[in-house]
């Protein structure tokens, strides 16, 4: 219970207002300041192991290192998608499969780490490698030319019929709004609070399965201890694989129509898992979720700037990533709650089911009541940005 709200705390309290600081500040300095924090946290989480000290391990993990992933995770996704405006999703996808793949190799690594050193020096080596390989990745970060400039149009225009043109011609003609939007806005739109709650619950039936899914595999199909750890590996292998899959699926089919697909497969996979014996088909079921599970994240930060733009991308984004923090706390409660009450996993998985349900018609209603938008304007930007820099290079 307590490394569950330590990690709720590390994802709930640094999303809200980093995104604005991030966007204000560009993704160089960005990443270096989630260098920052991210190594600072690392290297005192363990000291804090080894003065044995709750307090310390809070402060240092959920909160120094909290803002350090938090910052180090928008920022490489508002940054891409920005290059890649018309293919939105495969853009987030490419860097938010980079956070589930992780696992694979992290688990490992921490593994012999701490076969061969204590816990204070497996995190003082892995502090020092992040703070490396971080900050020398953090300076190969820059938004496209055109994109930063047209960002500050508005702080630099004089004239008001100039500014009014050039802010004009600088935003799209075929948005949901007719502008790029900032933070505040779009949390006053219905839209944001409906992905906001398609994507909690999408996150907490996604960790409540992940939470119990090698003794549910054991307890369901008779799956013995090594075969449900077999099966938790591959888990971590879809999930990323999922991110950037169906990402890419998104730019073809649209996010709306993308996140439908997700509910719909949850839906069903969800009620099928209670009602199996088959090990196999089980397992079918499971990875299919975890796909949907990787999906939903890699698409959220493409379908927040088909829905509101890219010129705040990173504050919306953490706004909407506060809803990752609540599910970290709901998600195993809920389904070891429903355990208890029901005695089977059969309870938790209908209630899951059900869940889904509501989700789809959430997400119909996105796609039914918010007109078709394209960042025409916005894509030529980009376009003509990185047009440039290959006639300059050549």
């Amino acid at each position: 219970m307590r490394n569950r709200w330590l990690i709720a705390l590390a994802a709930i309290g640094i999303h809200i207002s980093i995104g604005s600081v991030a966007e204000k500040m560009g993704p160089k300095k960005s990443g270096l300041w989630s260098t920052l924090f991210f190594g600072i946290g690392m290297l005192g989480t363990g000291y804090a192991l080894e003065a044995h000290s709750l307090t310390l391990l809070y402060i240092f993990y959920g909160v120094i290192g909290g803002i350090g992933l938090g910052v180090g995770y928008i920022t490489p996704v508002s940054t891409l998608v920005k290059y890649f405006p018309r293919n939105r999703g495969f853009a987030t996808g490419l860097a938010i499969m980079g956070f589930g793949f992780a696992a694979l190799i992290a688990g490992p690594l921490m593994q012999y780490l701490t076969a061969q050193y204590s816990l204070m020096q497996t995190f003082q080596i892995l502090g020092v490698a992040y703070i490396i390989i971080m900050a020398l990745s953090s300076l190969y970060l820059k938004p496209p030319t055109n994109h930063a400039a047209t960002a500050t149009t508005d702080a630099t225009a004089t004239n008001s019929t100039e500014k009014a043109q050039t802010t004009a011609a600088a935003r799209p003609a075929n948005t949901l709004f007719n502008r790029c939007m900032n933070a505040h806005e779009a949390m006053r739109t219905w839209q944001f609070s409906a992905l906001w709650w398609i994507f909690f619950i999408n996150i907490t039936c996604g960790i409540g399965l992940l939470a119990v899914a090698s003794p549910m595999a054991q307890e369901i199909v008779g799956m013995n201890a090594t075969e449900a750890a077999s099966m938790v590996g591959i888990i971590g292998l879809l999930n990323g694989l999922g991110r950037i899959g169906w990402s890419t699926i998104s730019d073809y089919i649209g996010r709306p129509f993308t996140y439908m697909l997700f509910f719909l497969i949850e839906i069903l996979a969800f009620f099928a898992l209670g009602h199996t014996s088959n090990s196999f088909f089980f397992q079918f079921l499971v990875f299919a979720i975890i796909t949907c599970y990787g999906g939903g994240f890699a698409c959220m930060p493409a379908y927040l700037s088909d829905l509101f733009g890219t010129k705040a991308l990173s504050a919306i984004h953490g706004r909407v990533l506060t809803a990752w923090g609540f599910a970290g706390i709901a998600g195993p409660m809920l389904v070891s709650f429903l355990r208890e009450s029901t005695n089977s996993y059969s309870g938790p998985l209908f209630v899951f089911s059900a869940l889904f349900v509501l989700n789809l018609a959430v997400a119909v209603a996105l796609k039914v009541f918010t007109k078709d938008h394209h960042f025409e304007a916005e894509e030529k930007v980009v376009e003509e940005s990185l047009n440039n820099t290959s006639v300059t290079s050549a």
